[in-house]
């Protein structure tokens, strides 16, 4: 493909209120994201809460046949898909038909969970509740990017030969060939131990379906794709033919994994259906009573630091509260350049979608490639500097 092409942002603006400095400066960031040979395309988005500022900008290609991105290209969130997970909790939970602190036994089945969680001689299993589940507490390993003695990750698997897996498959693993990293956590202790896993948010997806009777692609059809109005915005079970999202890489490799996407179950959207929902959801609309909100923000425990160079999953200095990160780049590591803290969730995709209640102001984006998880945490802090000094 031609460089030129490859590098030319495509934009969408409210011309009414468009300030062209800033313009001008959130284009220039968008080419350096797609300045590594490494991105194919990428997908920015921001708008400010009181709607005077819009911004979508698109550059690179979506497809390898050349398809230019756009900004109304669909694209795989990965886990940013957990608000959606954790806005239809807690959205059974108002309506009785789930409670936070009830073990996770009370919903799904022992032949599903006997023994999930066995550490020194302990079985912890009965101990996870729905609570734990939502804020990474459970010390469960994490089934993507857990390296079993003597295999790969899951994750380097479907990459290598694409297969479809169940969340049985997911709990034999995590049972018989993984090892958790400590008890279940009490959620209220300041110094309580938090660890991201996959495991824990395809647990509540059981949940999900156990409790609401249905597959969970109708389940968020009718908690929150339909009365949010995000007709954009699609599970991989309900996906329609006609929409081609935008590829997924590994470096230079497309990566074609439709059986395991569909395992994962994480949702495709276009960045305008990302930012109508996370702003429905700071707003309070998402839930009957608007303070339920506050359950996902009122308590927010750190990662741990991990050495790990395999890892996806998010670490220090990111904190956790139920379904929600909040993230903010340490003053040491930033004196000259203070960074206001953002909440939302990432994907190890690098997908991002977040707001920032200091600038009042709402991000969403992509670069789609599968070594990019910590893209956003880059990029984000660059996003903010140019809003906060226009």
């Amino acid at each position: 493909m031609a460089e030129d092409a490859r590098r030319k942002p495509v934009h969408t603006n409210n011309p009414d209120t468009e300030s062209e400095a800033l313009t001008s400066r959130l284009q220039n960031l968008l080419e350096q994201i797609v300045a590594p040979q490494s991105i194919h395309h990428a997908v920015v988005a921001v708008e400010k809460g009181d709607d005077t500022f819009r911004w979508v900008g698109a550059a690179g290609t979506a497809h390898p046949d050349g398809t230019p991105m756009r900004a109304d290209t669909p694209i795989f969130i990965a886990s940013v898909t957990k608000l959606y997970i954790a806005g239809s909790v807690l959205k059974l939970v108002e309506r009785g038909l789930l409670r936070l602190d009830a073990p996770m036994s009370t919903y799904l089945p022992e032949a599903l969970i006997a023994g999930l969680h066995r550490l020194d001689g302990v079985d912890y299993t009965a101990q996870i509740t729905v609570r734990h589940l939502l804020g990474h507490l459970t010390g469960l390993p994490d089934y993507i990017d857990s390296r079993p003695p003597g295999e790969k990750t899951l994750i380097e698997q479907v990459i290598e030969q694409d297969f479809a897996f169940t969340i049985e498959d997911i709990l034999d693993t995590v049972r018989d060939k993984l090892t958790p990293h400590f008890p279940p956590q009490p959620p209220d202790a300041p110094g309580a131990k938090v660890r991201y896993s996959d495991t824990n948010f395809q647990l509540l997806i059981a949940i999900i379906e156990a409790v609401s009777g249905q597959p969970v692609h109708a389940a968020f059809a009718d908690l929150l794709f339909e009365p949010l109005g995000l007709e954009h915005t699609w599970h991989p079970a309900a996906q329609p033919e006609s929409i081609a999202p935008a590829t997924l890489w590994v470096d230079k490799q497309p990566v074609p994994i439709p059986l395991a996407m569909r395992s994962f179950g994480d949702l495709t959207a276009t960045v305008d259906d990302m930012l109508r929902f996370m702003r429905l959801l700071i707003r309070g609309e998402v839930y009957d009573d608007p303070a339920t909100l506050n359950l996902m923000t009122q308590n927010w425990h750190t990662f741990g630091f991990s050495l790990n160079p395999v890892r996806t999953s998010p670490g220090w200095p990111i904190q956790y509260g139920l379904g929600m990160m909040r993230f903010q780049i340490p003053r040491l590591l930033s004196p000259l350049r203070p960074s206001p803290p953002v909440i939302g969730h990432t994907g190890a995709t690098g997908s991002w979608l977040f707001y920032c209640p200091a600038l009042d102001v709402y991000l969403a984006g992509t670069v789609d490639q599968v070594t990019a998880a910590a893209v956003p945490f880059r990029v984000v802090p660059k996003l903010l500097h140019v809003l906060a000094s226009a």
